[in-house]
């Protein structure tokens, strides 16, 4: 059995979409407003795939190997 990690952090999204860590922080922080999420919750790889319309495999295949 694999352990996929399930949440997305700044550094994940700094790599995939090519921005600055500070950015990225950013990025997650509006998806938490739009989604309601308080800011000691977490994104999850559906939500930000949703969000940004990045398929949820890619993502998977560039940020979260094992």
């Amino acid at each position: 059995m694999s352990n996929q990690r399930v949440c997305i952090y700044a550094k994940d999204v700094s790599i995939l979409l090519g921005k600055s860590y500070k950015q990225a922080v950013r990025i997650l922080r509006t998806i938490k407003d739009a989604y309601g999420k308080e800011l000691n919750q977490y994104i999850t790889v559906e939500e930000f795939a949703a969000y940004t319309g990045i398929d949820v495999e890619t993502i998977r295949s560039r940020c979260l190997k094992n």
